[in-house]
């Protein structure tokens, strides 16, 4: 019995991710040679590292020579940084008013859009008594209409900062709306926008150390983009994003997943055909059939929407999934997989010999993207860390 089963037996109910930390530090260094030297990655690791565990996967990246780390809170700032991580961290969707003592006080970079930011972090410095300027990387907004000063207010929020005595402008940047779309006028605009926001601090005094507008797809294949920082994301976890578009069948990086979900069977039924098989008896049963039931279901992140189409890895073979996915239950056919027993793993993400599941795959069936089924993984399912 392997570590990870003696842990799962007898204590808990069987159903965890295993984090693999060695491939989350490979699939950085493969980021970091596709960028070459002169190219600095921040990795992103908001919203708990994409399900994969904030603590965890900062350290990890900090043990494999990561230079920056992204997160989108100051409260995921200040857990890194309480975990004795040292690597510069930037809160990409800057702060909330009263936010700016845990900021500085964690020595948080944050992102800055307006004057109001500016003026609290001054009041912030003065309250604590700093002798030194408060580093921030101004938002830029290019075509996304979410955050970020406009073109138009640029200027005068530029000549703002040039004249602060407290804050000091170390890096500026943008994030693409569809980068994946490698011939998009869209992206092509933006890139402009960029530029040309460059040109606008230049004239205003500022030239930021860091400059950075490319998020996963444009790491990958848009090398136009890079400037002098990127911000890989979903790659660092082991996943392309498709793109479309000239070239796009070589936007492709040798990254693995790192998360792989398993569970174990609880019960075996056989039943007749013609049974009917879970909520709403949409599924029945077209042969004599066996089925498992394993201890996962919508509750923990498995989506429904793979009740049509699903499958799950049992003894090197696929399962098909039986009615509908409920909220702690699913039921799989394993008519045709010989000797299935009680307590037999099974695998909802990840791959065995022969057979791969991955997210990507959960999300075409469930109609969405990769990262809402990684982010989606119920609290409730444990993270067990390997290597």
């Amino acid at each position: 019995m392997s570590s990870t089963q003696q842990k799962f037996s007898m204590h808990t109910r069987p159903n965890w991710a295993e984090i693999s930390l060695s491939t989350l530090a490979e699939n950085y260094r493969v980021i970091a040679r596709h960028l070459g030297p002169g190219v600095t990655p921040c990795c992103v690791i908001k919203c708990d590292a994409y399900g994969h565990g904030v603590i965890e996967t900062a350290r990890a990246l900090e043990e494999a020579g990561a230079l920056w780390l992204g997160v989108t809170s100051a409260e995921e700032g200040v857990a890194v940084r309480e975990a004795g991580v040292k690597l510069p961290i930037l809160v990409m969707t800057g702060f909330w008013r009263g936010e700016e003592e845990a900021l500085l006080r964690h020595d948080l970079i944050p992102a800055v859009a307006t004057a109001e930011h500016v003026e609290a972090l001054e009041r912030e410095v003065a309250t604590l008594g700093l002798q030194r300027k408060v580093p921030v990387h101004l938002k830029i907004d290019t075509g996304m209409a979410r955050l970020g000063v406009s073109l138009e207010e640029l200027p005068a929020l530029a000549a703002r900062i040039a004249s602060s005595r407290a804050v000091e402008l170390q890096g500026v940047f943008s994030h693409f709306s569809e980068s994946e779309i490698l011939d998009s006028p869209a992206a092509a605009k933006q890139r402009e926008d960029f530029n040309h926001a460059l040109q606008v601090l230049a004239a205003a005094g500022l030239r930021p150390r860091y400059r950075h507008l490319a998020n996963t797809a444009a790491t990958i294949a848009r090398p136009d983009t890079w400037n002098n920082m990127v911000r890989p994301g979903i790659a660092l976890y082991g996943y392309n994003l498709k793109c479309e578009g000239p070239g796009a069948d070589q936007a492709v990086l040798p990254v693995r997943p790192v998360l792989t979900w398993k569970t174990r069977v609880i019960a075996l039924r056989d039943i007749a055909p013609g049974t009917p098989v879970g909520y709403s008896q949409r599924w029945h049963a077209a042969r004599p059939t066996r089925l498992a039931v394993i201890p996962v279901g919508y509750g923990d992140g498995f989506s429904r929407h793979l009740s049509k189409g699903g499958r799950v890895i049992l003894r090197d073979s696929y399962a098909p999934i039986t009615g509908n996915v409920s909220m702690d239950l699913t039921m799989i056919d394993v008519t045709d997989i010989p000797n299935v027993m009680i307590g037999d793993e099974v695998l909802l993400i990840g791959s065995s010999p022969h057979c791969a599941v991955g997210a990507d795959e959960h999300a075409r069936l469930a109609g969405t993207i990769v990262y809402e089924i990684l982010c989606g993984l119920s609290p409730r399912v444990p993270r067990v860390y390997v290597e």
